[in-house]
């Protein structure tokens, strides 16, 4: 069992997940580009980050049976993907910033929308004060943008992890209110994340089902 520091914290790695494939802009273990190309219908920010060679796609497998440990090395995978984007978000184009965490594989009796459930809270509620946004897609599921268009499905799951736009994003986060005033205030002075937190998973779980569910629309 190895250490990797994350911020000022270290962690065990347990290798409950697989690195297939490093960050890359076309990754070969997955096919990305014609699904980015669908999408971009209905992201006016994907096009211009493809096209500056600032979206990313990281893919990983899962390896082990263990559910908790799965859930501890995508929350982990998370935080260096956003970790890597912090100091780049404000640069020339930094807004355009996108790195994607690639999930093949699975675990007994979860799929992966429950499997990703934890750690997307979480990573969510962490870097929203400092301008970070997470988001989450699944393999095939059907789903419509916020004008009612059908949105391409995912032939993978993956969590997109990005620069936020203070303007436009708090908008979309009507059903998670202290999320979106967070989102709308942000200000990455450089802080550790991780300050007033263990980074550990079951303390990060912990504090994370703490706060306010989403509300119901």
């Amino acid at each position: 069992m190895t250490a990797t520091r994350i911020g000022r914290a270290p962690r065990p790695t347990a290798g409950a997940l697989r690195l297939v494939e490093g960050r890359s802009e076309n990754p070969i273990s997955v096919e990305a580009s014609a699904y980015v190309t669908a999408m971009a219908e209905h992201c006016p920010f994907l096009a211009p980050s493809v096209d500056r060679r600032l979206t990313g796609w990281t893919v990983y497998e899962i390896a082990s049976a263990d559910r908790d440990e799965v859930e501890a090395e995508l929350f982990h995978a998370g935080v260096q993907a956003a970790e890597w984007i912090r100091p780049l978000k404000d640069r020339a184009h930094g807004v355009l910033t996108c790195e994607n965490l690639v999930i093949l594989g699975s675990v007994p009796d979860a799929d992966h929308r429950e499997l990703m459930r934890r750690p997307y809270w979480a990573l969510r509620n962490l870097y929203a004060p400092v301008g970070v946004l997470f988001g989450k897609f699944f393999a095939g599921l059907r789903e419509t943008d916020s004008i009612g268009r059908h949105i391409p499905p995912a032939p993978f799951s993956f969590l997109p992890v990005r620069a936020a736009v203070r303007s436009r994003d708090p908008r979309f986060l009507a059903n998670t209110p202290d999320m979106a005033q967070a989102l709308a205030i942000a200000d990455d002075d450089g802080r550790d994340v991780f300050e007033h937190i263990p980074c550990d998973w079951k303390a990060v779980q912990a504090w994370a089902t703490s706060l306010p569910a989403p509300t119901k629309r």
